[in-house]
C-alpha cells in the first residue's frame, strides 16, 4: 500500500489530503505555511499541527508517504521553495513535487489534458494546457502588477472608485460600508488607513462591494463589471495563443472564491470571452485545486 500527501498552500490557509492509491483517507485545513505570508515559526507550527492531525486520523505515519505534491503561488520564489523543501525533508518521507497553485487547479479540472483554468481568489491567474501538453499563462504577476478580477483588486479598485465618486459628487453605498467595516470614523481616517504601509488587506472589502452592488449601487456594480472583463481579456489572450485561427470547442473551468461566490465578476468574464470565442464551453461551479495536487502526487512527474 502506497500513501500520498497533497497540499494546496495558500496565503491564508493550507488544505491537506492524505490518500492511498484509490481513496482519500483524511483531509484537514490549517493556517498558511507560505513564507511570503507568515514567519518561519508560524509556518512550522501550522505544518506540524496538520501532519499530526492527519496521522491521528489515519494511523499513517509521515515516514510512510511515497510522494507529496504541494501546489502554491510563488513556488519559484527562493524563500518559499527553500523553506518548503527543508521543512518536508525533515518531516515527511518520499519524493516532493512543488508546483504552482494554478497548475494543480488545472490538473483538477483537466488531469493531464488540454483546457483553460481561471483562478481568482485573493489573487488571480489564468493557465491553459495545449494539446501538445505545454502550459501557458496570462496574468498572475502579483497584486501590484496584475491580479485582475481578484479579491485584492476588487477591494482596491472599489476604494479608488469611491473617492472618484466623491470628486464627481456621486453617491455610493461603499463609503459608509467601508468606514463601518474598518471602524474608521472619518474620511481622513479612511485616507490614512488605505495609504498605510504595509497596506491593509484590500481583499477583505470584496463582500462589501458585492453587497452594495446587490443593493443597487452603481459604483460597486461597475467595479465588478470592469474586473470581470479585465480577467476575461486575459482569458482571451490565452485562448488566442492556444487555439490560433480555429473554431474548435474550447473548455474553460474555474477555481477560487471569486469565481465561486462573486457572480457578477464571473458573468462579466464569461460574456467577454463569448464575444470573441462563441464556441467556448464554460464548466459550471468551481474545481477543488487540491484534487489536482493529489492526482499529481499519485502519478508523479510528467517525465516519469
Amino acid at each position: 500500500m502506497s500513501y500520498f500527501l497533497a497540499l494546496d498552500a495558500g496565503g491564508t490557509k493550507t488544505d491537506y489530503i492524505l490518500a492511498d492509491e484509490q481513496r482519500e483517507l483524511a483531509r484537514v485545513r490549517k493556517g498558511s505555511i507560505k513564507r511570503m505570508r507568515v514567519d518561519a515559526p508560524t509556518a512550522s507550527r501550522n505544518l506540524d499541527t496538520a501532519l499530526h492531525q492527519l496521522t491521528a486520523a489515519t494511523g499513517v505515519e509521515m515516514n510512510a508517504i511515497a510522494r507529496t505534491c504541494i501546489g502554491t503561488a510563488g513556488e519559484s520564489v527562493r524563500m518559499v521553495a527553500d523553506w518548503l523543501s527543508a521543512a518536508f525533508a525533515e518531516r515527511v518521507a518520499g519524493e516532493l513535487l512543488l508546483v504552482g497553485d494554478v497548475e494543480i487547479a488545472l490538473d483538477a479540472a483537466f488531469p493531464g489534458e488540454a483546457g483553460v483554468l481561471v483562478l481568482a481568489g485573493t489573487g488571480s491567474n489564468v493557465a491553459g494546457r495545449g494539446t501538445d501538453g505545454q502550459i501557458m499563462t496570462t496574468g498572475g504577476w502579483g497584486p501590484t502588477l496584475a491580479d485582475q478580477g481578484s479579491g485584492h483588486r476588487i477591494g482596491l479598485e472599489a476604494l479608488r472608485a469611491l473617492f472618484l465618486a466623491k470628486d464627481e459628487c456621486r453617491s455610493t453605498l461603499l463609503f459608509d460600508a467601508v468606514q463601518e467595516f474598518w471602524k474608521l470614523p472619518s474620511i481622513e481616517d479612511l485616507i490614512g488607513f488605505a495609504n498605510a504601509l504595509p497596506a491593509p488587506d484590500f481583499s477583505q472589502l470584496t463582500h462589501l462591494v458585492l453587497r452594495c452592488a446587490q443593493q443597487g449601487d452603481a459604483v460597486s456594480a461597475a467595479v465588478l463589471q470592469r474586473e470581470g472583463e479585465a480577467l476575461g481579456y486575459l482569458v482571451r489572450l490565452l485562448l488566442r495563443r492556444l487555439q490560433p485561427g480555429t473554431d474548435q470547442e474550447l473548455h474553460i473551468a474555474f477555481a477560487g472564491s471569486i469565481m465561486e461566490n462573486v457572480s457578477p465578476v464571473r458573468e462579466a468574464l464569461e460574456a467577454d470571452v463569448k464575444r470573441e470565442f462563441p464556441y467556448a464551453s464554460m464548466r459550471e461551479g468551481v474545481v477543488d485545486p487540491i484534487q489536482g495536487a493529489l492526482w499529481r502526487a499519485r502519478v508523479g512527474r510528467k517525465d516519469e
